[in-house]
């Protein structure tokens, strides 16, 4: 894992291998929106940028980490709701004409695939619950 500092109170963490501490992800929803927190996961490269007060912020991070802008997409994650709500596949960010993407929530079956099996492996799973 590794921080990249915002400006305060945002944090973004990035993550490629170790899963995010059950800690840390309350404190990066805390201190945000309170119910749920933004993230951008690069499909091809297995990472995932999470905090942020913009998709945007995260996005950037992973650019600056040597992500390229084709392969990152966002969504938000709320923690506390079931595993199978968990994530909402919605940004600015995703609105990508010529990639297929019109909208905002991104549509693509194996991109979301691919998302939700980075969120499981180092957010937070589907058997995993906040204590």
């Amino acid at each position: 894992m590794k921080i990249t500092a915002m400006a305060a109170p945002w944090e973004i963490l990035v993550l490629s291998e170790d899963k995010l501490s059950p800690e840390v992800l309350r404190r990066l929803v805390a201190d945000g929106f309170e119910d749920m927190v933004k993230y951008v996961v690069d499909v091809r490269r297995g990472l995932i940028a999470i905090g942020g007060e913009l998709h945007a912020d995260a996005e950037k991070a992973l650019i600056e980490d040597g992500s390229s802008l084709q392969d990152l997409w966002g969504a938000n994650f709320h923690p506390m709701r079931p595993a199978d709500k968990r994530i909402v596949y919605t940004s600015l960010i995703n609105i990508r004409p010529r990639a297929g993407n019109q909208g905002m929530e991104l549509l693509d079956p194996d991109l979301r695939l691919r998302v939700r099996e980075l969120s499981e492996r180092l957010i937070l799973g589907p058997g995993d619950e906040l204590p």
